[in-house]
């Protein structure tokens, strides 16, 4: 096909995809526990429904062990014709408080040229611009074709990274693309070239059998909840720079964005300070960030008075694309221990590790990409790294190394990704499709 038949074909069944989003979105696929599994396999379903609908011949869910299904796919290289994978993932963050929504989070609600809703971009944007980008092939696919689409990648998403290290052959292929990132901003064209890995914990302080009359014996008895802040706040130093040994600041070779626009995107409040030192591209992407994302302490709206016996927090680590996590994780909780008051117990579990990655820019993949992407833009993508972290990315790099990763995608910095009132843009999501349909197309076309 040639590059205005793409284009054109992307155009026509860019309001067939918008609705298929939506069909998708309003389905609570949240894969943490304590929610309903019911919706979680519903959205394989329309996965798998989806992706029959590209013309692809093999169309299967693959039980993984110890999670939901993933939905594959496949259709054999033309001869001489490379293969690509593309990779997404059907399952959400938990939507969280219903009141800081301005619309229900699995109600997709169109405003202003945008998909309001839970998933909508993160990651049920890269399902449908893979859908979506097949389509437009009609079944006569330049390239051979692999789709892996995971059902718990926002929780244990480290389950599918055991299954294909030992089912390798399934989603072998010469690029990948992995459809779960995007821009900085809403037309300007980027590639993640850089992904930091990822150490989590929970950590439990005890200091009494059972709580205690704050009036009787707060001033003596040894309160954990003080502790475990004591120990938290130990963290950081006064500027916001870890204070634990050996994880130093890394340096990113590229830019980042402006202290303007980050305290925007952010929504930074007027007077108050961005943290730690560097750039904030070193320290967005190539740093380390320790982050407490959860206390299990009293609620102030059920407070007694009373001396805590015990207090717990879920800490999240983020670590540069060189890192160790393990090694991370095993520093944290050293100082930790190191840190801790008065003798309290202090215990660790939950721990959760994820490697990072850094791309190799260069190939015929990547030109190829480069084409795809500044046709559909209008102009060339430039370098980026992400704060988040991919668990199965370290996986396939791993597994192929003489494969090219390309992370792009129809998210945005403002498209509020695991936060309140989560968006796609549609036309940022026809420019992804776009982009991928042309990449196919190049690619499939280059020599090899």
């Amino acid at each position: 096909m040639t590059p205005d038949e793409i284009e054109g074909a992307v155009a026509a069944g860019l309001p067939q995809a918008v609705e298929d989003l939506k069909r998708l979105v309003a389905i609570p696929s949240v894969a943490f526990p304590g929610h309903p599994e019911e919706p979680v396999f519903a959205a394989a379903a329309v996965t798998e429904e989806l992706l029959r609908s590209t013309g692809l011949p093999h169309v299967q869910q693959i039980p993984v062990p110890g999670s939901f299904p993933a939905v594959y796919a496949e259709a054999p290289a033309p001869p001489g014709a490379p293969t690509v994978l593309l990779y997404a993932h059907y399952d959400v963050q938990p939507a969280g408080d219903p009141a800081l929504w301005r619309t229900p989070a699995f109600e997709p609600t169109e405003i202003n040229g945008a998909i309001h809703g839970r998933g909508a971009a993160d990651d049920k944007s890269g399902v449908i611009t893979h859908v979506a980008a097949l389509r437009a092939f009609r079944g006569r696919f330049p390239v051979g074709v692999k789709v892996i689409v995971e059902g718990q990648e926002e929780y244990a998403g480290e389950r599918l990274e055991s299954f294909i290290e030992h089912n390798p052959e399934l989603v072998r292929a010469d690029a990948i693309v992995v459809a779960d990132t995007g821009n900085p901003r809403v037309g300007d064209p980027a590639v993640t070239t850089s992904l930091r890995g990822m150490a989590a914990f929970t950590v439990e302080v005890r200091t009494l059998r059972e709580s205690l009359h704050s009036g009787s014996f707060g001033g003596a008895a040894p309160d954990a909840l003080a502790a475990l802040i004591r120990m938290l706040a130990s963290l950081h130093d006064d500027h916001g720079d870890i204070r634990v040994p050996g994880l130093p600041r890394g340096t990113f070779l590229g830019a980042g964005p402006s202290e303007e626009d980050f305290r925007a995107t952010a929504g930074v409040l007027d007077d108050v300070s961005l943290v730690g030192s560097g750039s904030l591209a070193d320290r967005l992407w190539a740093s380390y960030a320790i982050t407490v994302t959860g206390l299990d302490v009293p609620t102030v709206s059920g407070a007694i008075n009373a001396v805590q016996p015990v207090a717990r927090a879920r800490v999240t680590v983020r670590v540069p694309p060189a890192g160790d996590p393990k090694a991370t994780t095993d520093a944290v909780l050293a100082f930790l221990r190191q840190v801790a008051p008065w003798g309290v117990r202090v215990s660790f579990s939950d721990h959760v590790l994820g490697s990072g990655f850094l791309a190799d820019t260069g190939g015929v993949a990547r030109s190829a990409l480069n084409r795809a992407m500044e046709r559909a833009y209008g102009r060339p993508p430039r370098d980026v790294g992400a704060g988040g972290s991919i668990p199965l990315v370290s996986t396939l790099v791993r597994q192929f190394p003489a494969a090219s990763i390309l992370l792009f995608g129809a998210e945005d910095d403002d498209a509020s990704i695991h936060a309140p009132n989560e968006r796609v843009v549609i036309e940022e999501l026809r420019r992804t499709i776009t982009t991928e349909a042309l990449f196919l197309e190049e690619y499939g076309s280059a020599p090899f």
